[in-house]
């Protein structure tokens, strides 16, 4: 055979997207398709559709690079799909010539994937936290394990495709001779049919039941983010593959903190006195109590930030930090040896002080009297 990159015309250095870009025009090119009763044609399609291939997964592309087709281990490099798999990956299953299907692979389809919501608190969304999800979905027939043929017995291969999964077909065009492929009417495409059918199953292989999972949640989630759990889906008809579960997020508000991204906002309310003389508060946090500082003089709006003490990073390392925005409060029942302190202040601070009840309204109002 000849070299990889040769096939596929492209360089050594080719990138991903170059690959699939020169393997797409070969393919075309070369598919038995629009080369009817050409050996030659779909020699060179196999041996570009096994460069490929092998190019296009990075770890055997370095084997390759460094040790030739001869260090390439032995077993098919399609995983056991055959041709049809690699060129229905590009082609979505149906020929680029316009005449039907290409022709994948015979078997049960894919279960349907499937979502849920969990419901967590905000700490467990911080921190992270296990949490179980109940969904209604297919899951595999314990009567026949899955085959939906009746104990005892077994599924056979269709006599109509004779396993194959698909029909092809011949006809003449104003171009020639072209071949077309589709899903097999007596096996519906599986390649086998069921002569005595699963009684428990009806011959599905499957029937719906209720499952719950455990779902690992990571820390730094949010409302909105869906995690995937791979194959806890609907399992598909007679031993198909499952389906995916997604499940979507949904995080509780807390009373004392507001998220903004990774970092936490916490609003802590502080005397007047406490502003203007300076104080040191504990609080609560996610992480235990924590001081915070008051400096004297300290305006409302102020904002002390704890560095590291947010919510972790989803993505990457560290946190995000705590921000305490300091509310200063004004007292609004002052007593009168509160209020008689709190007019000397102001008199020694040589700030006038006039209530509405002794100002300017007031004698408005006592001169129309």
């Amino acid at each position: 055979m000849a070299d990889y990159y040769e096939l596929l015309g492209v360089s050594r250095g080719a990138t991903a997207d170059e690959l699939k870009r020169a393997y797409r025009q070969r393919a075309r090119e070369l598919h038995p398709d629009a080369n009817p009763g050409n050996p030659s044609a779909e020699a060179q399609f196999k041996e570009v559709a096994l460069a490929y291939e092998t190019l296009s997964d990075p770890q055997r592309r370095q084997q390759y690079d460094m040790y030739g087709e001869s260090g390439m281990q032995g077993g098919s490099p399609f995983g056991g799909g055959g041709l049809g798999d690699i060129f229905d990956m590009f082609f979505n299953g149906g020929s680029p010539f316009g005449g039907g299907g290409g022709g994948g692979p015979s078997g049960p389809p894919r279960g349907a994937d499937i979502e849920a919501v969990i419901d967590i608190d905000f700490a467990e969304a911080v921190f992270g936290c296990e949490a179980s999800v109940s969904v209604r979905t297919a899951v595999t027939c314990a009567e026949c394990d899955g085959t939906g043929a009746d104990p005892g017995s077994g599924p056979v291969t269709c006599p109509e495709c004779g396993g194959a999964g698909q029909v092809r077909r011949v006809r003449q065009s104003i171009l020639g001779q072209m071949v077309t492929a589709g899903p097999c009417g007596r096996c519906s495409g599986f390649g086998t049919i069921i002569e005595r059918p699963c009684s428990g199953c009806a011959g599905e292989g499957r029937h719906l039941d209720e499952c719950e999972y455990t779902v690992d949640v990571p820390a730094g989630v949010d409302t909105g983010q869906t995690l995937r759990l791979s194959g806890r889906g609907a399992v598909g008809p007679r031993n198909g593959s499952a389906g995916d579960l997604y499940v979507h997020i949904r995080v509780a508000a807390d009373e004392r903190f507001l998220r903004r991204d990774d970092d936490l906002i916490y609003e802590l309310t502080v005397a007047f006195t406490q502003a203007a003389l300076g104080a040191q508060i504990t609080i609560e946090t996610l992480d235990g109590d924590e001081l915070v500082p008051v400096d004297p003089g300290t305006a409302s709006g102020a904002v002390i930030r704890f560095r590291g003490k947010g919510v972790p990073h989803l993505q990457g390392r560290g946190r995000g930090d705590l921000l305490v925005r300091l509310v200063v409060e004004t007292p609004n029942d002052l007593d009168d040896e509160q209020r008689s302190l709190l007019e000397k202040l102001a008199s020694l601070r040589g700030e006038a002080i006039d209530p509405p009840e002794h100002g300017l309204m007031s004698k408005l109002r006592g001169a129309f009297k």
